[in-house]
């Protein structure tokens, strides 16, 4: 097997940027239903019946068994028959660092895609529909944790699908952009250079900066720098030293942790994180 075909494009990203769902509603929602924005993103499998979905970008008709993913607050609203209305299942998705979540800022405001074309997606979307439809003990629980399942599922389906526009999903779709994007999730401390990022990628100097630019829709120093920076904001929320965190991110000291912080930010670290209440 080929270093290639070894990487986990997905396991980095999840290790450090978590997505926990919630379960909200399993059952038929008939006519207009009204959704605010709220504070987080939604899934919706619609397992039978036809949906209209109003939404900022427009209108999106279901009329066979499909996954809707908002990744982000969004307000919209679900048209159905005032009678026979469509079976949903419903959940939350927190992002684990709200917005700053590289995985729910990679994703298209919108989605909107036909369980079967999921690959793979059946036997968990099976279970997941038979747990909806009974009372089990620790029902809640499972359905979470099946809905989890199912994004993972979704971003697979959408990189392998080259679904995912411009962008750090797009980058992990390249067959050899994935590997330098990999090396940087996996070890953000290393002294990343453009060299040896291209060497990772098996590509020239060249060559690798201008598909990064092209593909990701930055630099690689300016994705390794908001990389890094998203590690430092997750690890201020559980109250480590910044010390510490520097460290980890591949920083010097804490000035120049602080320094880049300011730079991506706009605030130093310890007016982000009062900023987030503490």
């Amino acid at each position: 097997m080929s270093i290639q075909a070894m990487v986990d494009r997905l396991e980095a990203l999840l290790e450090h940027f978590s997505v926990s769902a919630r379960v909200f509603n399993t059952g038929a929602l008939c006519g207009i239903t009204e959704l605010d924005a709220g504070d987080s993103g939604r899934m919706h499998l619609v397992r039978a019946g036809e949906v209209a979905i109003h939404h900022p970008a427009g209108i999106e008709h279901v009329t066979r068994p499909s996954l809707l993913l908002f990744p982000r607050p969004t307000p919209y609203r679900f048209v159905t028959d005032a009678e026979r209305g469509a079976d949903f299942a419903c959940a939350r998705l927190h992002f684990s660092g709200g917005a700053a979540n590289p995985i729910a800022s990679a994703l298209p405001d919108f989605s909107c895609l036909a369980l079967d074309d999921i690959l793979g997606a059946k036997p968990v979307l099976d279970l997941l529909f038979d747990e909806a439809s009974h009372e089990y003990c620790g029902r809640q629980a499972v359905l979470d944790r099946l809905f989890e399942v199912v994004l993972v599922q979704v971003l697979r389906h959408l990189m392998e699908g080259g679904q995912t526009g411009a962008g750090m999903l797009a980058g992990l779709s390249h067959p050899r952009l994935r590997l330098a994007l990999v090396a940087m999730h996996e070890s953000p401390a290393q002294e990343w250079t453009l060299d040896t990022l291209a060497e990772r990628a098996g590509m020239s100097r060249s060559v690798f900066a201008n598909a990064f630019r092209d593909t990701v829709g930055c630099t690689p120093g300016a994705y390794l720098q908001r990389w890094r920076i998203g590690i430092a904001q997750r690890a201020l929320r559980q109250g480590r030293a910044l010390k510490l965190i520097a460290d980890d991110v591949g920083y010097a000291g804490e000035a120049a942790l602080s320094r880049a912080f300011k730079a991506q930010t706009g605030l130093s670290p310890r007016q982000w994180r009062n900023a987030q209440g503490g």
